[in-house]
């Protein structure tokens, strides 16, 4: 008998040594349905042809093997996720480098704004005197160096078509920024007519008039005003004479669009067919301002459907308002 017990005690590790071994590999297919299909983990039983040592060295194994394929388990079931939604929105994040954060380390490179060095790389690039040469070296600069929402030359011609057929006298422009669509809408204005800018950061007003003189328009064709647009509406008659306005170009902050809209309702400066043309309606979006000018009753809307300025991918959209009148 003790030469019996003692030949089973020489056997006991290689039997061991296989069944261990088997208890892994059947522990790592638990633990992978544990933590990707989520199917509940079973145990065996050390009742079962297994002695108590070998149950605690497989279960402390397994408990092991368990905590280190937590985290690959569970990334490898987002990957598939993760994968979708960066295909799905790839256009959203070249937005975010191309606006943020290439923006902020030049910023902190350089020194300068991005208004400012827009403007020094049309100083060196573009034509004085020459509207044409100013706008594609700005758009030049936008599409390959930094982005700025500028309305861009696809939806400038929308804005051009609109001018050719109503000929404005009287223009109110809220957002100016660096002064891209001051200019386009300068040059296609006849004699005589004239431009309100409304820009409220002292930073990009100075830009932006540099950028109109540089255009050749001078100070009795386009009014800089440096204001938040709230405060401008209510006073455009006592401080300016404004009697009608004949076209609102908006391009500001999208929460104003609505505000805006309502003082300028209240303010009695449009007229029965007077024109209201907002950007970015679509994205970054502007919806009560949509809704209102749809079902206040005040305005035929259109809609024209666009691409981002300076980008693809990303849909956007201008919304064209025609003035009916207040009944």
């Amino acid at each position: 008998m003790t030469l019996q017990v003692r030949r089973r005690c020489k056997r006991r590790p290689r039997a061991l040594h296989t069944l261990f071994r088997r208890r892994n590999l059947i522990g790592c297919c638990m633990c992978v349905c544990l933590h990707t299909c989520r199917i509940p983990s079973v145990r065996l039983s050390s009742e079962h042809s297994h002695p108590q040592s070998q149950s605690c060295g497989s279960t402390e194994f397994q408990i092991w093997l368990e905590q280190k394929m937590v985290s690959p388990a569970i990334a490898f079931a987002f990957l598939p996720l993760l994968l979708t939604l960066i295909i799905r929105y790839r256009y959203y994040f070249v937005l975010l480098y191309r606006a943020v954060l290439i923006r902020w380390v030049r910023d902190c490179l350089t020194g300068l704004t991005r208004e400012e060095r827009a403007y020094q790389y049309i100083l060196t690039h573009a034509t004085p005197g020459d509207v044409q040469s100013i706008l594609d070296t700005f758009d030049q600069w936008c599409s390959s160096v930094e982005f700025i929402s500028n309305i861009g030359p696809k939806k400038g011609k929308i804005l051009d078509r609109l001018l050719q057929e109503h000929c404005p006298i009287t223009v109110l422009e809220l957002g100016t920024h660096c002064g891209y669509s001051t200019v386009r809408i300068a040059r296609s204005l006849p004699i005589g007519a004239r431009i309100y800018s409304v820009e409220m950061d002292e930073g990009n007003a100075k830009v932006a008039e540099k950028i109109i003189r540089l255009a050749g328009f001078d100070e009795d064709m386009v009014e800089l005003i440096v204001r938040p647009s709230d405060e401008v509406i209510p006073r455009l008659r006592e401080d300016f004479g404004v009697e009608r306005l004949d076209l609102v170009f908006m391009d500001h902050w999208k929460r104003c669009y609505l505000p805006d809209l309502q003082l300028l309702e209240g303010s009695g400066l449009l007229g029965e067919g007077s024109i209201i043309l907002a950007d970015n309606v679509i994205f970054p979006g502007a919806p009560k301002f949509l809704r209102h000018a749809r079902y206040s009753g005040l305005y035929e809307v259109r809609v024209h459907r666009a691409m981002l300025e300076y980008m693809r991918g990303i849909r956007d959209g201008m919304a064209e308002l025609t003035f009916l009148g207040i009944k």
